[in-house]
Parts: structure tokens; C-alpha cells; sequence
């Protein structure tokens, strides 16, 4: 859009995303479904493609990335939406995102060359409770993120950490069910004075080095007494603390590892003045130790005269020819004025 139209859209998506946010601020339950799936059911996608750079479709480079491809997803369903986390196979080819109203999402990824046009075979099914029935209270349903213990993603065990009921859990799933639940990972301390809609919000398990098998983990905003905002290392052969710096007032969304042990942390800041803006950083295996302070890279920093929404999911995977993929995904909170994207980048090299 150009613009009137686009000052307007970037308007709507702005009130969108404050009024949702003004709305877990209360503990409501937004437009969430009210009942929960009860069992798997397929799903038709609609996937319209979009560039990033409306004003200039033809730009790729933004920042350390190369634009790929995105899409507007759009399904018949009251429980489509709302998508926090996402993890995508190491082949790039399927992927599962889980919904903060207690649901799941999972779907193959159809490609034109290297470019991402579809989403076929999609599912949509319950997150199971300890009892093995869908999850139905709103204040135990609002998964936050999610990174594969082991398998992919069709069959294996992913941590799932939630907000408002704070707490991490080991989930096994295949392509029919996820859960119930078996287990639940010790919070660090200090995660007791999380608010209910501040809780550990991004989660990823270290894939390479001298870490590999420890879980990193990042409130939403919660800061220490410096102003930057608290994480964890979780397991693994030295876990403790660490601070990632906080960096023009965003929050952390999401995080995903990378193939070399390191990780990435997406994050989003929100002011009615200004509307929503993203950010990709990057942390290097090497800054990844007990008590650091943590600075990373920024790859990418976007305003929404970019098209981006409530960014909220982050994925990483090897691509065809070795480079790192991005992949992203938005929350939609269930709103008619936001929408589900879903994007692709590739880490440029030096």
C-alpha cells in the first residue's frame, strides 16, 4: 500500500495490537475460542503472497537478511490464529506452531525453488493437559514458546513454556496428538515475580558446542535493576543467569537456535505514536555464558512502514545450499484488523 492507504493499514494494525495488548493486560480473553478443538482436523490454507517492502517490491537486503518470501495465511476456522511459536523440520519442508489459545498448527511447506507459496496439509488440533484432555482454562491454555527436544516435526518432544500459569513443559507428539505433557522443567529462580502476561516468553534448546543440550530462556520484559532483560540457562553443564541488553525499549517474542550453537531472539516493541516495530538479533555460541550481559547483532530492526504484524514465532533451519533460514510468524490475537504472516529470510553472508 501506498500513502493514504498505507498510513491507514499501518492505523488499524497499530489500534490492533494496543488493544490487545491493553486487553492481556487485564487477563481477558481477547477473542480467543472459548471451547477448545477436541480432536485433529484438517485445515485449508489460504496463503496470499505479499512483499516486505510494499513501496518497493523489488528490495531483498534488509539489514543482515535477504527477503524471501511472505504470505497472508487465512483459514475457515475460529481456531486458526493466535501463533506464538513455531518450529520448522531441519529440511525446511514442515512446519508446527502453537497457538496461545491451547492449539496446534501443522502443515508442509510448499516451495517454488527456494521461495515459500503454500501451506499444504494443514492440521489443527488441542495441546493435551496432564489429564489428556484439551486444554480449556485460558489461564493454563497460553503457550508462548516452543523448541524441539529431539525428532522433528512430525514425531518427538518439545519444551512448551506458558505464561499466566508459569511453567515449562517436555511435550511428546506425532502427527495426531501433542501431549499430555510428561514433566515439567524447574523454573529458575526469580521467575516467581513474573506478571501473569510477562512470563518466559522465548525458549530454545542449544543445538552445537559446549552447550549443546542446555535450554536458554527469556521473560517477555521482565528487567533486572540495570533495565535489561533477564534470561536463563537452563540444564546443560553451567546454568545460571545471563542479561540480554535492552535495546530501545523492545520486549523478547521468541528465539530459535542456530546451527552453530548460537541463537536467535526476535523482539517487538509497541507505542501508540510510533505503531509496532520488530527485531532480529543475533547471539554468537561464544556470548552464551552464566552471567553475561549480552549484547548479540541486530540483523534486521523493521517499522511497521515495513510489512510486518505482531510478530511473534521464530524458526531457523540449513537450506538447500547451506545458508541459515528464518523463518517468522504473527500472532494475530484473533483480530479481524491483524493478520497471520508468515516470512522467510536468508542470513546473508559477509
Amino acid at each position: 500500500m501506498r500513502g493514504r492507504s498505507g498510513r491507514a493499514w499501518r492505523y488499524l494494525t497499530a489500534v490492533a495490537v494496543a488493544a490487545a495488548a491493553s486487553l492481556a493486560a487485564t487477563q481477558a480473553p481477547a477473542d480467543k475460542p472459548r471451547s477448545p478443538l477436541t480432536r485433529p482436523t484438517p485445515a485449508t490454507i489460504t496463503a496470499i503472497p505479499i512483499d516486505f517492502d510494499r513501496s518497493n517490491p523489488g528490495r531483498k537486503e534488509f539489514g543482515r537478511l535477504i527477503f524471501r518470501a511472505g504470505l497472508n495465511l487465512y483459514a475457515k476456522s475460529v481456531h486458526f490464529g493466535g501463533y506464538s511459536a513455531i518450529a520448522v523440520d531441519p529440511s525446511g519442508r514442515s512446519l508446527i506452531a502453537l497457538s496461545d489459545a491451547g492449539s496446534w498448527l501443522r502443515a508442509t511447506l510448499d516451495y517454488d525453488g527456494r521461495h515459500l507459496k503454500g501451506l499444504d496439509n494443514a492440521v489443527l488440533g488441542p495441546i493435551l493437559g496432564a489429564d489428556g484432555k484439551p486444554l480449556r482454562d485460558n489461564s493454563r491454555r497460553d503457550s508462548e514458546g516452543m523448541t524441539l527436544a529431539k525428532g522433528n516435526t512430525r514425531k518427538g518432544t518439545a519444551y512448551v513454556s506458558f505464561e499466566r500459569k508459569h511453567r515449562i513443559a517436555r511435550y511428546p507428539f506425532n502427527t495426531q496428538r501433542f501431549g499430555p505433557p510428561a514433566g515439567t522443567v524447574g523454573l529458575p529462580a526469580g521467575t516467581k515475580a513474573m506478571g501473569s502476561n510477562r512470563g518466559i516468553e522465548a525458549i530454545a534448546v542449544i543445538r552445537a558446542g559446549r552447550l549443546k543440550g542446555t535450554l536458554v530462556a527469556f521473560a517477555e520484559g521482565r528487567a533486572d535493576g540495570t533495565g535489561h532483560l533477564q534470561g536463563w540457562l537452563i540444564g546443560g553443564p553451567t546454568p545460571g543467569k545471563i542479561t540480554l541488553k535492552r535495546l530501545g525499549g523492545f520486549d523478547v517474542t521468541d528465539a530459535a537456535s542456530l546451527p552453530d550453537g548460537g541463537i536467535v531472539v526476535l523482539e517487538r516493541r509497541f507505542r501508540f505514536r510510533e505503531g509496532v516495530k520488530m527485531r532480529i538479533r543475533r547471539i554468537g555460541a561464544g556470548e552464551l555464558k552464566r552471567g553475561a550481559s549480552i549484547t548479540g547483532e541486530v540483523l534486521l530492526e523493521a517499522n511497521d512502514s515495513l510489512n510486518i504484524d505482531n510478530m511473534e514465532g521464530i524458526a531457523a533451519h540449513r537450506g538447500a545450499s547451506g545458508e541459515t533460514v528464518l523463518t517468522l510468524i504473527s500472532d494475530d490475537n484473533f483480530s479481524p484488523l491483524q493478520r497471520t504472516l508468515i516470512m522467510q529470510f536468508a542470513l546473508a553472508t559477509r
